[in-house]
């Protein structure tokens, strides 16, 4: 077996990304390097991330992605490495209050995700320094900008 992607898009918008570019970022983490395993990346919309985001992080409020690791075999030999749940509205809303292009801000969400189910944090400054090193370093690999700095 191999690395398997499942991609929900629960909300419709020509704005979402391919299912190649999903594709793309997840493998530009490194999540890839993982074989048997499985990776679920959920396109919701401001009312359901803001009920997740109470529901598992007493946050009520929504939120632009959410990671859920997950040490679960979902089978005899596949291990479900996580979902990734990310808001399409908030990241059209961020991309334009930002000044990033709507791709670039896509990318930026998928890729933060995918370190946050391999591990990365940002609460404490060196870990938050770590991933966001981590990120500017994989997005830059893929042709896109700092996400953290103001165009």
């Amino acid at each position: 077996m191999s690395f398997s992607i499942n991609i929900q898009r629960i909300v419709s918008s020509a704005h979402i990304p391919t299912d190649e570019s999903f594709n793309q970022w997840i493998h530009a983490a490194q999540i890839s390097t993982q074989q048997n395993t499985e990776i679920t990346i959920r396109i919701v919309s401001y009312d359901e991330i803001q009920r997740l985001n109470r529901d598992y992080r007493n946050k009520d409020s929504a939120t632009n992605v959410l990671s859920f690791s997950s040490e679960v075999p979902i089978g005899p030999e596949v291990k479900l490495l996580g979902d990734i749940v990310i808001c399409a509205d908030i990241v059209a809303q961020e991309a334009c209050e930002f000044g990033k292009e709507l791709e670039d801000r896509w990318a930026h969400m998928v890729i933060h995700g995918c370190l946050h189910i391999q591990g990365y944090d940002h609460i404490k400054f060196d870990e938050r320094q770590a991933m966001e090193n981590k990120e500017k370093e994989v997005l830059k690999a893929l042709g896109f900008s700092n996400p953290y700095q103001v165009d």
